[in-house]
């Protein structure tokens, strides 16, 4: 019998993540059958998704509050889709009060489904607590960083720090003259979710204006994914800004960035990518007043980025609410730009704090041979 995995992402990030793992799990069992919930990414390997990431992809305790019943519908349809398609392992990527969710639905219905469940809910953030409720249904975690392992093993939780596919080396090489064409590159990550998009584009388009006022050697590069290319690319032409780009392929945006000077990042995972790009950079992030409120609250570290909370301290700079705005963007990437031995200490540092979370092997790799054990029990 034809072995079946369903893949289960939330957001773009989590479709990027389950990207990296299939091609290696094909090289062990190219007989496997799939099925997700995903985005561009896994669309690229031929993984069919039963609807679109973004009709679920929302940010901020008040937007899922508002939009509790879409979500509610959507996990109850997920969860039909899974039993339907009866696969031997659901493999859930990040966005647990999702992915999870729909995890813990099916596994009371089909208790043989074997869970898999890559990137574990930040528990040593906020939530402590979810951790004996997972005990219950997760039959694996996999761990991007190593000191979250106590956390599972105290619960005695089967979890395998594997560490996280975005510091990994890619060597691909290519082109990038004509998008650069022969200015500096500046980097920018508005954010994959479309709510962050709205909060976040307009500042850093201000932030470009205000560049351009002062310099003419640079040109900027928003990053993106495949869904929401035309939207920024929309916004650009109506605002007539000659020298920014827009780049959603994986390999183009790893070449943009390795020739980076600087990158502008939203708060998340995509900081870790620039840190193993050795590139200097500075972290954004606003969401609505009352949900900040709310995170305060919950929230029980000092800072935004996972550099700064390994460090204690900030490493990366953050420019949160209401900081995060183009002035105050402005002058700390001309602070970065003026002081280059400030820029290369701020990458030495980060390169030091890489090593003491990179996976000895690759992290795909060993994701992919776990979800092979499984298959093979």
């Amino acid at each position: 019998m034809k072995k079946k995995i369903f893949i289960i992402t939330g957001e773009a990030s989590g479709d990027k993540l389950a990207s990296t793992v299939i091609p290696k799990l094909k090289q062990y069992n190219d007989e496997i059958e799939y099925l997700s919930v995903g985005g561009s990414n896994l669309a690229k390997l031929g993984i069919k998704s039963i609807f679109d990431i973004n009709e679920i992809t929302y940010i901020g305790f008040t937007s899922v509050i508002l939009n509790i019943f879409k979500i509610k519908k959507k996990i109850d349809y997920t969860v039909n889709e899974i039993l339907k398609f009866n696969p031997d392992i659901i493999f859930s990527v990040d966005s647990p009060d999702f992915t999870l969710r729909v995890s813990e639905k099916v596994k009371k219905v089909k208790s043989n489904i074997k869970i898999i469940h890559y990137v574990a809910p930040q528990v040593w953030i906020w939530r402590k607590n979810r951790v004996k409720k997972f005990k219950k249904f997760v039959d694996h975690f996999l761990l991007l960083f190593d000191f979250e392992k106590k956390f599972f093993d105290k619960e005695n939780i089967r979890n395998t720090f594997v560490g996280h596919p975005l510091l990994e080396k890619d060597n691909s090489k290519i082109d990038i003259s004509n998008i650069s064409k022969g200015k500096k590159i500046i980097s920018l990550f508005p954010g994959s979710r479309l709510s962050e998009l709205k909060i976040l584009f307009p500042i850093l388009t201000d932030f470009v204006n205000l560049m351009n006022e002062k310099f003419n050697e640079y040109i900027f590069v928003f990053h993106t994914t495949e869904e929401n290319k035309d939207f920024i690319n929309r916004k650009l032409d109506n605002l007539l800004l000659k020298n920014t780009e827009v780049v959603s392929d994986k390999i183009i945006k790893s070449e943009i960035l390795l020739n980076s000077i600087f990158a502008v990042a939203k708060s998340g995972t995509v900081s870790l990518e620039i840190c193993n790009a050795k590139v200097p950079s500075i972290i954004i992030y606003k969401i609505n007043f009352i949900n900040f409120l709310i995170m305060k609250f919950l929230v029980k570290v000092n800072f935004a980025n996972i550099i700064n909370i390994i460090n204690n301290r900030e490493i990366i700079p953050e420019l949160l609410q209401n900081e995060c705005n183009s002035k105050e963007i402005f002058k700390s990437v001309k602070y970065f730009l003026k002081n280059p031995n400030f820029a290369k200490k701020q990458v030495e540092e980060c390169a030091r704090t890489l090593e003491q979370i990179r996976s000895k092997t690759s992290s795909s790799e060993e994701a992919a041979k776990i979800l092979s054990k499984y298959l093979v029990t």
